[in-house]
């Protein structure tokens, strides 16, 4: 396993109507290094296409100490203190985060050693990195096993080899300040080039007997609740794009 990726925090504000472009740029330009640099690895950050005032991210720690430490360095440190209230003032609601660790991690999953755009960048890819979180009922409920062998194959099959699975790390959070989802989940995304692929993928999706007949109905059987759909573009710094 990467040691950057061992556990990872999925994170999704919502934001005062309007305010995105101005967290993303608070985010792009101060917290990618300042959070780097208190042990953290800021893995990929986006805008949500399908809500305007949504911005989605995700964060990777050696481990769970590695967790305490990197958020308490950063939380109390210099830069989230200068920057700490413009940021706040887009959000409505930073409490929808979910604490994870990798089921699977694919070659373009980033690394700590990916190539990252450099402070200033601003033109934003055309690529879409989109997936799902499914809720579950319990930790032993067998869906990583449903997924592994029944959901990925179509997945795969329909242009969406996932990038990235994860499912939910049963543990205390270990910085209460930053609160989490009580519930139990998988999450995947994949990759797409531009959004003709994305849709070619859905319209695939959409025409598979075995998604659609087997595999969709077992899913929804599974779930405690409807799966939330992801359609995310990439930050213009983004490493995961």
């Amino acid at each position: 396993m990467d040691e950057c990726c061992a556990v990872v925090d999925l994170r999704q504000y919502t934001l005062h109507p309007g305010q995105r472009d101005t967290l993303i740029e608070v985010f792009d330009d101060h917290f990618v290094e300042g959070q780097e640099a208190a042990g953290m690895h800021i893995v990929g950050q986006f805008r949500d296409l399908d809500d305007p005032d949504r911005f989605v991210w995700i964060r990777g720690f050696a481990d769970l100490p590695t967790r305490a430490e990197a958020l308490n360095a950063f939380y109390y440190g210099p830069v989230w203190r200068e920057h700490a209230a413009t940021a706040n003032k887009t959000m409505i609601d930073s409490d929808n985060a979910l604490l994870l660790e990798p089921l699977h991690l694919g070659p373009a999953y980033p690394r700590l050693d990916s190539p990252r755009p450099p402070r200033g960048t601003t033109e934003v890819p055309g690529s879409i990195v989109a997936g799902a979180v499914y809720h579950r009922g319990s930790p032993d409920d067998g869906f990583v096993e449903f997924f592994t062998d029944h959901v990925v194959p179509v997945l795969i099959a329909t242009g969406a080899e996932p990038v990235a699975t994860f499912e939910t790390l049963v543990a205390e959070n270990n910085f209460p300040a930053l609160p989490l989802r009580d519930e139990v989940v998988l999450a995947w995304f994949a990759r797409f080039d531009d959004e003709a692929a994305y849709d070619e993928h859905r319209r695939r999706l959409a025409a598979s007997e075995v998604w659609q007949r087997q595999v969709l109905p077992e899913l929804v059987c599974r779930s405690v609740s409807p799966a939330q759909e992801l359609r995310l573009r990439p930050t213009a710094r983004s490493q995961l794009r």
